[in-house]
């Protein structure tokens, strides 16, 4: 598989529609773009802030306001799947096993 953008709509706290399309780190702006025509729904506006979010998370939320026109969600995620990416271990004792 390769690196891809998960992008998801939320509404009434659930997962409304979702869609998968391929994905480079340094370029998400086309692919979510590509994503949004596919669902039909309107691309959000790309921020200072989204492009900090997805620098250091890999993932960004957009509300309803970063939308030009409305919206029948409460937010669009997106997240960055890479699945060579090593996993990171939490150092929470919480997460600890027995």
């Amino acid at each position: 598989m390769a690196t891809a953008l998960w992008l998801r709509t939320i509404r009434h706290q659930r997962m409304d529609k979702q869609h998968v399309e391929p994905c480079t780190r340094d370029n998400p702006q086309s692919a979510l773009e590509e994503a949004c025509r596919k669902l039909d729904i309107a691309r959000p506006i790309w921020l200072d802030k989204h492009a900090r979010e997805w620098e250091e998370f890999g993932q960004t939320r957009f509300l309803p306001d970063d939308f030009i026109e409305s919206v029948d969600f409460q937010r669009l995620e997106i997240e960055f799947i890479d699945p060579d990416a090593k996993k990171k271990k939490s150092r929470d004792y919480r997460n600890a096993f027995d």
